[in-house]
């Protein structure tokens, strides 16, 4: 009876959810600007303007500097509003700004409610094209910046992320921190920010996702009437992909109380028939490690493999371990995963994570939020439509597909190591073996 009452909740879950992603979503241009709206009945609208090329849009000793700029446009005020009688404003209202810089893309994002939807996007739109740039809200927001850039490399999880990134990329755009270090903030100056500002917040760099309940015509005015104002400007660069195909293992001392391993490995493209069979895939491997690393021996409270959402047109897959053990710990991860390479995932485990994999998925989608970050996601990751195609690929997955794909793609990993030296040694991050006859390249 248990199992009827789960299967239900899961269907009903899965039925509400699809009614949402069934809603209108168009793609349009207004002046010059891509829009991707998703005309749904919630009064809550969330608007989010992505900005195409995240760390390809800086250089090396600039690291932090998208990330500075686009918080201080939403947190700065505007010429016409000191950063007070901005916050106020929106306060009296409830609605809420917000931004952010990834390796791949930056965001400036509103939530509203629908009755006070004019006045929000006459914040939010001052704030894009009118950002004041003051000298005294930038020195407070760089200092508040390198201070959680210094608490960042001092967290062990935080700083591992960082550093996988930059041995797995090495001197490449990935290898670079969009929250910035403390020594390249400290450097950044405020003519800096205005000049990338000007550079970056242009029609051909950025596109608009906006999810509620409006008119295609009254957003179309709106736009016409403010961020038509934008200026053209150049379109985002980006590096050639960067495939995993060789090993490495870079171990970094540190006197600390456990130790952190991550292994980093090449990936498919999020949305297209591989990526899904590998997201899938790599989320069985999760579950195995945590009742073979977790349950089983008792070598780690957290272990996991996941695949990494941020890495758009780099994509990678991440195996993660903090333990006491980091021998016993490495040798139990790479037997796990020869086991599958040899043996290969079970139907059962397929099916039930098929289940579970869509029922995650769309409970994310439950918030206006949620869902314009996963329109604007899935349109860099090769177009927005993609993720109306989700459910019918998870459910047509075959046993053979998750099991090739893993097999492609976990020949070859970077290992990092943050801890203390004297518990591993290289020979310690051995590599999987390989399938003679199904190995192929890339």
């Amino acid at each position: 009876m248990k199992k009827i009452q789960i299967t239900i909740v899961l269907l009903v879950t899965l039925l509400s959810a699809n009614r949402l992603t069934a809603q209108d979503t168009k793609e349009y241009m207004v002046d010059g600007i891509k829009v991707i709206h998703k005309q749904v009945p919630k009064d809550v609208i969330s608007v989010q303007l992505f900005i195409e090329g995240g760390t390809a849009n800086y250089t090396k000793d600039k690291q932090g500097i998208e990330n500075l700029t686009l918080n201080l446009m939403m947190d700065g005020g505007t010429t016409g509003m000191s950063k007070l009688e901005f916050k106020s404003a929106a306060e009296k209202i409830g609605t809420t700004f917000n931004a952010g810089s990834n390796i791949d893309a930056g965001t400036l994002s509103m939530n509203c409610i629908k009755l006070f939807w004019d006045d929000s996007w006459k914040l939010f739109s001052d704030a894009i094209l009118h950002p004041a740039f003051g000298e005294a809200e930038y020195n407070l927001l760089r200092e508040q910046l390198i201070a959680g850039a210094q608490q960042s490399m001092a967290d062990p999880d935080t700083y591992l992320a960082l550093l996988s990134r930059q041995v797995a990329f090495e001197n490449k755009d990935y290898a670079k921190a969009p929250e910035g270090t403390p020594e390249t903030l400290t450097g950044i100056t405020l003519d800096d920010v205005k000049t990338y500002y000007k550079k970056t917040i242009g029609k051909k760099r950025v596109f608009l996702v906006v999810v509620g309940n409006i008119s295609q015509e009254d957003l179309t005015a709106k736009i016409h009437n403010t961020l038509a104002a934008l200026p053209g400007g150049s379109p985002a660069s980006s590096e050639s992909r960067t495939l995993i195909t060789q090993p490495k293992t870079y171990i970094e001392d540190r006197d600390i109380a456990t130790n952190y391993i991550r292994g980093i490995m090449s990936a498919p493209f999020a949305n297209d028939a591989e990526g899904i069979a590998y997201r899938v895939a790599i989320s069985i491997v999760g579950d195995r490690y945590f009742t073979e690393l977790r349950t089983k021996r008792s070598l780690s409270y957290a272990p996991a493999a996941f695949y990494a959402n941020a890495g758009i047109t780099n994509p990678y897959g991440v195996i993660y371990i903090t333990t006491i053990d980091p021998k016993q710990s490495m040798q139990v991860m790479v037997d796990e995963l020869n086991k599958i390479k040899k043996e290969g995932f079970t139907e059962k485990e397929l099916r039930d994570k098929q289940q579970e994999f869509l029922t995650t998925y769309y409970l994310t989608l439950e918030t206006t939020a949620n869902q314009s970050n996963a329109l604007g996601m899935a349109e860099m990751s090769g177009g927005w439509e993609n993720l109306d195609k989700i459910t019918a690929a998870v459910n047509s997955l075959k046993l053979e597909d998750i099991n090739a794909v893993f097999d492609k793609y976990s020949n070859a990993i970077v290992w990092t190591y943050l801890g203390k030296k004297s518990a591993i040694s290289e020979a310690d991050f051995p590599q999987t073996t390989p399938k003679e006859k199904k190995n192929k390249p890339y």
